[in-house]
């Protein structure tokens, strides 16, 4: 078993963080092994959904504290290389062409709450907190900044990075940084049955497009991105998904994506 591992199952594509006795901190071979766990899920045709999900009792704690410290050691090159690594991975999840749920127990700290956010859907038991709290101890929450900002917006954001207070689940939800509280016992279930209901109800070729959208259009000029809209409602309109989907629609059949 390795820190972080992968299985498939009816569709669904698990990735697990494996590091429950460092509460799943990164550490560069961490993020290396998430990294390449992704992109072993995106050319797995049958993949159609991701659940991203830790064992033990925390999600992610964000950076081992080991691994800070050996950081300190590197020179400003040495240290921008190992920055550009864990944007890299950020940016892959964020981009990624199949829908992604962040499936949350216990805490999510620091780059382990920007790691859940930039999943498209996070769903959390009611005992989780999530934080960021790199300005306690001299840090600062540069890349998750970037993706927090785009979701929750710079009023709630402001209050999030420069506290760095940790927050439980409840106003987690509050604020749209997560989509759904449950009970611990129910987290599995929840999620579980999400997965299937993209999986069964919903076209993946769809559901790629419209993420491209979701992430592309918010800052755009209106004129660009209307005129991209119009591109990409073009490109939708030739897909073998809407011609089937059109069919089924006018024929009165309940479709089953799931193939």
């Amino acid at each position: 078993m390795g820190l972080v591992n992968t299985q498939v199952k009816d569709r669904v594509g698990f990735i697990t963080l494996n590091r429950p006795e460092k509460r799943n901190a990164f550490s560069d071979m961490l993020i290396n092994s998430l990294h390449h766990a992704f992109s072993i899920m995106l050319e797995d045709t049958q993949v159609k959904v991701v659940i991203l999900q830790a064992e033990g009792d925390v999600f992610c704690a964000g950076a081992d504290l080991g691994y800070l410290q050996k950081l300190q050691k590197y020179s400003y090159e040495e240290n921008l290389k190992d920055s550009n690594k864990l944007k890299e991975v950020l940016h892959f999840i964020y981009t990624f062409q199949k829908p992604v749920i962040a499936k949350v127990q216990g805490h999510a700290i620091a780059g382990g709450c920007g790691l859940a956010t930039v999943c498209d859907f996070v769903i959390a038991s009611s005992n989780s907190k999530f934080g960021y709290s790199e300005v306690k101890i001299g840090f600062i929450p540069a890349l998750v900044l970037v993706f927090l900002l785009r979701k929750i917006g710079e009023g709630r954001a402001n209050q999030l990075l420069l506290l760095g207070n940790l927050i439980d689940a409840q106003e987690a939800y509050r604020i749209g940084l997560i989509n759904q509280v449950v009970e611990q016992n129910d987290l599995d279930e929840t999620v579980n049955n999400l997965a299937h209901e993209l999986i069964t109800k919903n076209s993946a070729i769809s559901m790629k497009l419209t993420k491209e959208m979701i992430k592309s259009v918010p800052h755009m000029d209106l004129s660009i991105a209307l005129n991209y809209a119009a591109k990409m409602n073009a490109t939708a309109r030739s897909t073998e998904d809407c011609k089937k989907g059109i069919a089924g629609f006018l024929n009165k059949e309940t479709l089953n994506w799931s193939d």
